[in-house]
């Protein structure tokens, strides 16, 4: 056995299903390569490879670009390859802590703990749901997003109401975000909005409401660009309009402009797509600042640093939503994560969209989603079966096929 028993132990109440499935195979299998490969069209992230010397390799996916997370996991090799990679809790230790001669590249390592899980489940035969301890539910329920409409055209609003409403995947949740109604682009920090963008923002969101109806969910997304008083001027603009959240409303981390929104609204706010490990989401949870974290499987650290801010979140009881617009190994691992812990609220999800392309990923069994629940794939690990021939069409361009 690599681990010592009281290293064993250690691991024991963190994830019991693991550490007792594994004990019969501790030590037999060592990895042998990590690799990473950036495909199109997934918000720039990339996968990630771990092949062993038992010929079957762990899958992943980092919040890092291919050249990135190339160059992040040369600085990581030394500390891998050869190892155990049951040694899930030792391997995430030793890489977040990482500080001299670099710092811990989280997104990175995000990925390399996805593939480990994927791997364990692989090498013990269970799904990565079943060894962290779950499962809680069998299908996890998954929000989509508001395409192809023009927020402040009713006649638009009302054709994209009826797409929507007779979609196979029977999505009952939508995010829209805010960008195109107030004329900035998206994701860039906006100055202080006018009285004339706030009037269109709740003429936007209150057409939408009338061309859905109440039985269809809607969430504001702001991707953190007002300003507190911005923030707070359209939470009172949307709030006639019933939002389910008031997603990245200012720019993070964690200051008392949140406190300043809490107080002036009763929409529940939603954060964390961009926050990393424990350390990240504490300062929200602690002033209880924000209603519900969002993390992303692929940043916050893979699995094992998901799992420790959700049980950190159990304590106050706090919602645990899953940010996702990756690849189907996102979408897989969300799945499992999401069943696994208590406090699961709902995961953002790719599927569904007219290109089919996350879909396509896998050959066989496509992921199908009805009445807005994924079902958990059941096979080992995370129960991916790639089509390799996709992915090759799909590879960035000048990309190598797995670096």
């Amino acid at each position: 056995m690599l681990l010592t028993r009281r290293d064993l132990l250690k691991t024991l109440p963190l994830f019991p299903a693991l550490a007792r499935a594994a004990a019969p195979i501790q030590g037999k299998v060592k990895i042998t390569a990590i690799k990473a490969m950036a495909l199109q069209n997934i918000a720039g992230n990339c996968l990630i490879r771990i092949d062993t010397d038992a010929g079957i390799s762990g899958y992943g996916e980092a919040g890092a670009t291919g050249p990135m997370a190339r160059a992040r996991i040369a600085t990581m090799e030394a500390k891998l390859i050869g190892k155990d990679p049951l040694s899930i809790e030792v391997h995430f230790h030793e890489l977040t802590t990482l500080m001299h001669t670099y710092m811990a590249h989280i997104p990175t390592i995000s990925g390399i703990d996805m593939a480990l899980w994927d791997l364990a489940g692989k090498l013990l035969g269970k799904p990565v749901n079943v060894l962290l301890g779950g499962p809680f539910r069998e299908a996890i329920p998954m929000y989509s997003h508001g395409i192809g409409l023009n927020m402040l055209d009713k006649g638009s609003c009302k054709e994209w109401a009826a797409r929507i409403k007779s979609a196979s995947e029977g999505f009952n949740t939508f995010k829209i975000g805010i960008d195109s109604t107030l004329g900035v682009p998206s994701a860039r920090y906006a100055t202080t909005l006018t009285s004339q963008q706030l009037r269109n923002v709740a003429r936007a969101y209150m057409n939408v409401r009338e061309a859905v109806g109440d039985d269809i969910d809607i969430a504001v997304h702001c991707h953190n660009e007002p300003d507190t008083p911005s923030a707070i001027a359209i939470a009172k603009a949307v709030e006639p309009m019933n939002p389910l959240f008031l997603e990245d409303p200012i720019n993070v981390p964690h200051h008392e402009g949140w406190m300043a929104l809490k107080r002036a609204t009763r929409i529940p706010i939603l954060t964390g797509e961009k926050l990393e490990m424990v350390r990240g989401f504490k300062p929200f949870i602690d002033a209880q600042s924000c209603d519900i974290i969002h993390p992303d499987l692929a940043f916050c650290g893979g699995f094992t640093g998901a799992r420790k801010i959700a049980d950190y979140a159990y304590q106050t009881r706090t919602p645990v939503a899953l940010h996702n617009v990756g690849s189907i190994v996102l979408t897989y691992a969300s799945a499992h994560f999401g069943s696994a812990i208590h406090n699961f609220y709902r995961s953002e999800s790719a599927l569904g969209r007219a290109t089919r392309h996350v879909e396509k990923m896998v050959k066989g069994n496509p992921p199908i989603v009805k009445n807005s629940l994924l079902t958990v794939p059941t096979a080992p690990g995370l129960g991916l079966d790639f089509d390799f021939d996709y992915l090759k069409s799909q590879l960035v361009p000048g990309e190598p096929w797995w670096g």
